[in-house]
């Protein structure tokens, strides 16, 4: 299984738009995505950092994309 990279939330809002998450709404510095597939919210923090990989890691298993899915989306 590949690592976690390190990305910035632009990038990961970027790779969750191509796999046809659709943003909800933003609420200060948080950005909220939705699909017909998963059942509440799925919330990117926006800010002009490397995402913490714990962040990152939780953010995918909500959203139910693998790392590689992940790396191939980027």
């Amino acid at each position: 299984m590949p690592k976690l990279p390190r990305i910035k939330p632009k990038q990961l809002i970027k790779a969750l738009k191509k796999a046809d998450f659709i943003l909800d709404h933003t609420t200060g510095s948080h950005y909220f995505f939705t699909k017909d597939s998963c059942s509440y919210p799925i919330t990117v923090p926006f800010h002009n950092k490397d995402l913490k990989l714990g962040t990152l890691s939780a953010i995918l298993k909500q959203a139910k994309i693998s790392v590689q899915e992940l790396i191939d989306l980027l």
